[in-house]
């Protein structure tokens, strides 16, 4: 049987302020042993990319993904994996907790880069010292890292152990909180609950059961109806910020009706606010004072975002710019199609969305959860933190 050399290259869409860009390249030739999915979104100096590997190969404890730049590109930092640079090659080997990658296994990270000129995408991935594109492994292989200590449990089950991974320490620039100041019971501090309109059955506490890093997080026990919502409103963390990221765990699918999960106060729209959660099963952005949504409902933009997987962690970014009202949201480390508002009205996206000029001012962050019709969630929040660049995960 002849095998042939594939390589896909994905569309190229422009956003505001830079390029969103996809490139897979797929193991070819003789016996493969991984594919990347190389996702760049890119502006004028700089570039942040989302990196997915794919274990296509045997089963391995630790990998090491190489490859080389064709141009001048630079990391300044990177997520989910350690990342080092000499001249134009680059490494990423796995942390302690998502080294072992079995057949068809795959692993994400990210980085944030510096350019001048072209932006040229590297095509050379090798995994531990082999080609993704199947040629013959060198004919020293390149030493293997130390199988981690303790991979990241599997196990639906609340617990303080079902943390995918540490979160990154707060660098300059960065505020962040992972609960672990506060006492169990009622959230002090910069933390406050709150809750709009009027008093139900909703309720958030302060958990030492359960967290994604550490030993605390923030609970919420979100009812049905619409005067059950409850939130924990944080105005000190925000700051100026542009970028926020945080942890979330829930229980239960997301409804068909309309829930709010985080609240933001914005100052440029009659101190109403710019809510995130979802509707008809999936995440979803809305504006308090026009009920716009993004992406739009229909069965096409709904389809373009994504559900919010319940019994495990999950890693929520987003980004709302206040300079050009330009908004992109991250799960898990991945754009949402149907949450990416570049500017540029896109049918079933964001044509609603731009219906006026928006240019957010926010002031505060709100974490809970509010139910319009139907659906009640339990939710832990865990490791928030914000800042002027992209956070990841």
């Amino acid at each position: 049987m002849r095998l042939r050399s594939l390589l896909a290259v994905a569309a190229v869409a422009v956003a505001s302020g830079g390029i969103v860009a996809g490139l897979h390249v797929p193991a070819a030739q003789a016996a493969t042993v991984c594919s990347v999915d190389f996702t760049v979104n890119q502006w004028a100096t700089g570039f942040t990319a989302d990196v997915k590997l794919t274990n296509t190969g045997p089963a391995v404890t630790a990998w090491t993904l190489s490859w080389t730049f064709g141009g001048n590109q630079a990391i300044s930092n990177g997520w989910n994996a350690q990342i080092s640079q000499a001249g134009n090659k680059v490494t990423a080997s796995n942390l302690s907790w998502n080294g072992s990658l079995n057949t068809g296994a795959a692993a994400s990270f990210g980085f944030q880069a510096t350019y001048s000129g072209t932006n040229a995408k590297p095509t050379d991935f090798a995994l531990n010292g082999v080609s993704c594109a199947g040629d013959a492994p060198p004919s020293s292989p390149a030493p293997s890292s130390p199988a981690p200590s303790s991979p990241a449990p599997s196990s639906p089950a609340p617990s303080p152990s079902a943390s995918s991974g540490p979160a990154p320490a707060c660098g300059t620039g960065i505020r962040c909180d992972g609960f672990e100041g506060q006492a169990a019971g009622v959230p002090a501090g910069d933390w406050a609950v709150t809750y709009p309109d009027c008093q139900g059955t909703g309720a958030a506490t302060v958990d030492k059961a359960v967290a994604h890093s550490g030993s605390t997080s923030l609970r919420v026990n979100g009812a049905v109806g619409y005067c059950n919502h409850v939130f924990v409103r944080n105005t000190a963390i925000l700051g100026d910020a542009t970028y926020v990221r945080y942890w979330v765990r829930h229980t239960t699918a997301l409804p068909t009706s309309h829930i709010t999960m985080v609240a933001l106060k914005d100052a440029n729209d009659g101190d109403r606010d710019l809510r995130f959660g979802g509707q008809n099963g999936a995440l979803q952005w809305n504006r308090a004072s026009d009920d716009a949504t993004l992406p739009e409902q229909s069965p096409a933009g709904v389809a373009l975002s994504r559900p919010l997987p319940v019994d495990s962690w999950n890693c929520v970014e987003f980004k709302v710019n206040g300079a050009d009202g330009t908004m992109e949201t991250w799960l898990n480390g991945v754009s949402v199609p149907g949450l990416l508002q570049d500017g540029v009205a896109t049918h079933d996206i964001d044509g609603q969305w731009l219906n006026r000029t928006y240019r957010p001012r926010l002031t505060d962050l709100k974490l809970g959860w509010e139910s319009y019709g139907e659906g009640s969630d339990t939710l832990w929040y865990d490791d928030v933190a914000a800042g002027s660049s992209r956070i990841g995960c």
